[in-house]
């Protein structure tokens, strides 16, 4: 008996920790509005120098190829146009270091967000929900990579190259993974099909937040805004592709790339601004409350 009940507080725990960013909500939520601002600053900061810097690294090993055009480009944009496909190895490079790491802020907050009771009883749980990280960032890892392929079959669905640059759009595919499934992965769990009370939490949370776009904190804000931008984003830059104009960097697949990473940018941008002012807000009717309960 006493090993059964063992058995079941730890499944309730792991329960728990699955589905840390779940409807449930306690009333007084944790919003860190200043630390959230400077990691989401940080973070963009970093991807931009990624996306543009980075690649500019391969000037250390040849010089890019001057092309004789009406407008011809400047030595930067030469960089990143010169190889398509050294410019995405170098992004994804980037971005391997960028997401885990807000990804680990995201699932961290997320902890703090919904943790109750105790000082010791959040405690003992964020020493249980430590110990599952490891596991989870693998579980992540794989599940980012089976959408990579999902992305790169859509991709060619929609006009890509099949027989050739194949290269090109699977490193595509992989940048647009990275942005906007790994964070959700890693901070809310893999969703799967098994039959237990937290794998169907894990579903309907899935569901409701990329199928019926209906974040509740700001938490899902921060996955769901940037990660519904990079892909409208990547879907607005493949059209300059189609203009009769001849330039550098219209190739494939510069423009979705870089569309879908400014999508990126203005989604987390957009979700702290709308996050900060219902946080505003509340605490301003909160306030209000507090100051008419004391006059009465």
């Amino acid at each position: 008996m006493p090993a059964k009940r063992a058995k079941a507080t730890t499944s309730t725990s792991a329960d728990k920790v699955a589905v840390l960013s779940s409807t449930d909500v306690p009333q007084n939520a944790f919003f860190p509005f200043a630390r959230y601002t400077s990691v989401v600053g940080v973070h963009t900061s970093l991807v931009v120098f990624t996306a543009l810097f980075l690649p500019q690294t391969s000037r250390l090993f040849w010089q890019p190829e001057t092309r004789g055009t009406n407008r011809p480009q400047t030595e930067f944009l030469d960089v990143l146009t010169d190889s398509p496909a050294i410019t995405l190895a170098w992004i994804v490079a980037g971005l391997l270091i960028l997401q885990p790491w807000w990804a680990g802020w995201v699932r961290q907050w997320s902890f703090e967000y919904t943790s109750r009771g105790t000082a010791d009883q959040i405690k003992v749980e964020k020493q249980r929900f430590q110990q599952g990280r490891f596991s989870k960032l693998g579980r992540a890892a794989v599940f980012t990579s089976c959408v990579a392929l999902v992305f790169h079959a859509t991709i060619v669905l929609f006009g890509a190259p099949f027989a050739s640059h194949i290269l090109h759009t699977l490193l595509l595919a992989i940048v647009l993974a990275l942005l906007s499934v790994f964070a959700p992965s890693y901070a809310l769990g893999v969703p799967t099909f098994s039959s237990d009370t937290s794998s169907l939490i894990s579903r309907l949370t899935w569901t409701r937040l990329f199928a019926e776009l209906s974040p509740r904190n700001p938490i899902e804000r921060a996955l769901v805004y940037p990660a519904v931008a990079t892909l409208f984003g990547s879907w607005l830059g493949a059209l300059p592709i189609a203009l009769d104009w001849d330039r550098p960097w219209q190739a494939w697949p510069l423009t979705p790339l870089f569309g879908g990473i400014a999508g990126y940018i203005i989604g987390s941008l957009v979700a702290l601004v709308v996050s900060a002012l219902k946080w505003l807000a509340e605490e301003s009717i909160r306030i209000r409350q507090s100051e008419e309960q004391k006059t009465n």
